[in-house]
């Protein structure tokens, strides 16, 4: 078994892994692993842009007001303060790696964007290809850095921590300490030991536990489950967003048409070219993205239609074109001219606003262990994630964990503890290949119908029943000495299924993005964090 020593291990290669990859440098050796191509990762997918305070008539006070008030009152607001207010640092961060964000008319500072739940124009954006533009930059910088070893077509399997070498020491405890990762190599099919000092989470979010979703392939909760596995603290799972418009097409494989869109004037309307939004919230179609989602999908459901309209139509077509050339052309490549012909548009999973729970400098419970980005829950988001946060606190928060991993790394002792070959425990030969795909849809399916927009009791009981079964499965017949990516993948994903599922069940009120039809209002009882361990869990019943 091949074992890499490095000062920081970094799993996921999006704008938070590239970031911190990049700062660490600077201070120790890297290594930072992706599953697919650098480039592959949710930042390239993000359209929309990043907010930060940039304008004259803007201020912090406003940009915390509208991420709290998105958040439904369960914002940590130390969280919010620290990611508003280095908001324009992190922009200006990201012009000096060379992103090249749109210039305002004349070519005078920055074109500014607005998006639902925002009370001023405060979207940086690169036309509608803001997170590939960033992955443009980091990745050039990254690979030009002579201090980071890159590793494609690598994917994580489980954490090490020093409780799981050391039956006497705690998960959690002031002893325990993650010291790196077991790494398969895909393409040689190869499972490796990577050691460090310092590893980040930085692997992005869950979108594809659902069947309907807006996110690549590689969203499939990793660096969550990971970490739940080795008894790291695990937060508000039960938050999932929808993003409200996706273009509804067969082979659009739920393309976004960013909420931007709705910014610049689109409308949310009927078949019949009836607005609806008014019904629902006084921003209409600009309202926060869970009222827009459960919007949507109330009169769907009420009409028993496949999707609504978003006129597009009311925007001027040159302006439409120039602003959002990605989704001019992707939507002309379908059959459908915005300038002239309103697009169907349906919900899809898009964000996952939980994750692993960290501190202010992207800490983990577990000593050593860091996370960035989507797969973490910082306490911004709350139970909504205001749009465009997104990208600020990869940035923001990865650039902090950077410095307090840097400060572990010094005081830290090297790990050099013995680490055993990679054990998958006593399981036997699968039958056939082909059951894990059937297995992904079934999960993918049983989350859409029971655990999706709208939640009752009975659902997500129905779900828990059938996720402890399919997780026995995968344990007991599926998990065998040379793993493979696609399992790997389903095994993360019954995992945060699980655990979206089960802090689901705890919430008994709906608050943000989520829902039940069991419990319809908000209840103060509940204004706090949905925290869950791997002991919590099986004291539950999840075995």
């Amino acid at each position: 078994m091949n074992r890499s020593v490095t000062d920081f291990l970094v799993i996921g290669s999006g704008v938070a892994g590239l970031t911190f990859a990049l700062k660490a440098a600077a201070h120790g050796r890297v290594a930072l692993i992706t599953k697919k191509e650098l480039a592959e990762s949710n930042t390239n997918y993000a359209q929309g842009g990043i907010a930060a305070v940039l304008a004259d008539d803007d201020s912090y006070d406003l940009h915390k007001r509208d991420t709290l008030t998105a958040g439904a009152g369960l914002c940590d607001e130390k969280a919010v303060t620290t990611l508003v207010e280095n908001g324009p640092a992190a922009i200006a961060q990201l012009i000096d790696f060379g992103v090249r964000f749109s210039a305002g008319e004349a070519g005078t500072g920055l074109d500014l964007g607005r998006e639902g739940g925002h009370s001023k124009r405060r979207i940086a954006h690169a036309q509608d290809l803001t997170g590939a533009e960033i992955e443009r930059a980091l990745v050039a910088s990254v690979r030009n850095h002579p201090a980071i070893d890159v590793y494609e077509n690598h994917i994580g399997v489980n954490l090490i921590t020093r409780a799981k070498l050391n039956d006497a020491i705690e998960a959690g405890s002031d002893q325990d300490a993650c010291i790196g990762a077991y790494v398969l190599d895909i393409e040689r099919g190869v499972i490796e030991v990577f050691s460090a000092k310092a590893t980040l989470l930085a692997s992005g979010g869950a979108g594809k536990v659902f069947l309907y979703t807006s996110n690549p392939d590689i969203a499939s909760g990793d660096g969550v489950a990971m970490a739940y596995r080795v008894g790291a603290k695990i937060a508000d799972m039960e938050f999932m967003q929808f993003h409200p418009t996706c273009l509804y097409h067969p082979l659009a494989k739920s393309f976004l048409v960013s909420e931007a869109v709705r910014g610049e004037g689109a409308i949310l309307k009927r078949a019949d070219g009836s607005t609806f939004m008014e019904n629902y919230h006084a921003l209409a179609s600009l309202a926060p993205r869970d009222v827009v989602a459960r919007a949507i999908d109330r009169e769907m459901k009420r009409k028993g239609d496949e999707f609504v309209y978003l006129d597009t139509t009311v925007i001027d077509p040159l302006f439409f074109e120039k602003r959002f050339p990605k989704i001019f052309a992707t939507c002309l490549r379908f059959g459908y001219d915005p300038r002239t012909q309103m697009l169907p548009v349906a919900p899809a999973a898009h964000y996952l606003c939980g994750g692993v729970a960290t501190d202010l400098s992207a800490q983990t419970s577990i000593p050593g262990l860091f996370a960035a980005g989507e797969c973490a829950c910082t306490g911004v988001h709350g139970a909504n994630r205001l749009a465009s946060n997104s990208l600020l606190e990869a940035v923001v928060f990865a650039d902090r964990g950077a410095a307090a991993a840097v400060d572990w790394v010094t005081q830290a002792a090297p790990p050099t503890e013995a680490i055993d070959e990679w054990d998958p425990g006593a399981a036997v030969e699968e039958d056939e290949n082909v059951v894990i795909h059937h297995l992904w849809d079934e999960v993918r399916r049983l989350m859409w119908n029971y655990v999706g927009i709208a939640r009752t009791t009975k659902r997500l009981q129905r779900a828990k029943n059938r996720l402890i079964n399919i997780r026995r499965e995968i344990d007991e017949y599926y998990w065998r000495v040379v793993v493979t990516s696609d399992l790997i993948e389903l095994r993360n994903l019954v995992t945060c299924a699980t655990l979206i599922v089960e802090c689901a069940m705890r919430r008994k009120e709906s608050r943000g993005l989520h829902y039940t039809l069991d419990y319809p209002e908000r209840d103060e009882r509940y204004r706090r964090d949905t925290v869950v361990t791997k002991r919590d869990m099986v004291e539950r019943g999840w075995t």
